[in-house]
């Protein structure tokens, strides 16, 4: 069988929004495909299929719009979270 894989996840530096990366990594069968960062603001792309998925999703603006709204959604409030965490316990 194949393996359709995506990979998202937070880089962060402080509870800063500005400080924060967002990033998904879509894969198929252990090959990056293409990726977005929230630092480029845009999707990568790095097989063909990837350019083409890459430049698709960028030209969509709904899509632009949803990814760029998980930075805040997803990673600044579960970084406080973990900022809040790991004060208390040291």
């Amino acid at each position: 069988g194949y393996l359709w894989h995506v990979d998202t996840g937070c880089v962060f530096n402080s509870s800063d929004l500005n400080d924060i990366e967002y990033f998904e990594i879509y894969n198929y069968n252990k090959l990056k495909l293409f990726r977005f960062s929230s630092t480029l603001d845009k999707y990568v792309g790095y097989t063909e299929f990837g350019i083409k998925q890459a430049t698709a999703f960028n030209n969509d603006k709904d899509i632009i719009a949803d990814v760029r709204a998980k930075k805040e959604y997803l990673c600044l409030n579960n970084i406080k979270l973990d900022y809040e965490s790991a004060l208390t316990k040291s």
